[in-house]
């Protein structure tokens, strides 16, 4: 199920689900009986273990969580490969899948530090105010409050691991 779907059948916006996933606000009780009943679960469920035990996650392959995410189109699909849960999120892995070179890509700016691994593909990545050619198997390393982001698709389909490492909460 899309996290699209899943918004839409604990009937909140994606937006709201996205920020209760990364613990932006507190939902009310009402919406957390939609969120269960929306994951077949008793709403009991929603709380279990948080103090006794930590997250494991495993993503078999293929199965990424399929994501909106800013510059999201019909040729770019972002896969969420697991997350713990928790107040904070410290570390974010993600998988990018561009299958054309048609539209404009955003820049993104985020706090901490990200890893990027090409897999598949090539393409010019804007990191400030220059732009550095990736072929599969280059990585890069950079700092997320620099503008950051694909500026160019040089052979499809290009296919990223991002890895976002975010600092610790205070």
């Amino acid at each position: 199920m899309t996290m699209a779907r899943f918004a839409e059948e604990a009937n909140i916006s994606l937006g709201m689900l996205s920020k209760i996933e990364h613990a932006q606000t507190a939902p009310s009780l009402n919406t957390l009986v939609n969120l269960a009943r929306a994951a077949e679960v008793p709403l009991t469920a929603l709380f279990r273990g948080l103090d006794e035990e930590h997250d494991l996650v495993i993503t078999k392959a293929g199965e990424g969580q399929e994501i909106l995410h800013e510059g999201s189109g019909p040729h770019r699909i972002y896969q969420d490969l697991g997350s713990l849960r928790g107040p904070s999120r410290s570390i974010e892995a993600m998988l990018t899948t561009v299958t054309a070179d048609d539209e404009h890509f955003p820049l993104y700016q985020h706090q901490g530090v990200e890893f990027l691994h090409v897999l598949e593909g090539s393409m010019e990545y804007g990191y400030g105010s220059s732009s550095y050619k990736l072929n599969a198997g280059d990585t890069m390393q950079i700092h997320g409050e620099v503008a950051h982001g694909p500026v160019a698709i040089l052979s499809t389909p290009v296919r990223f691991l991002s890895i976002k490492v975010y600092p610790e909460s205070s």
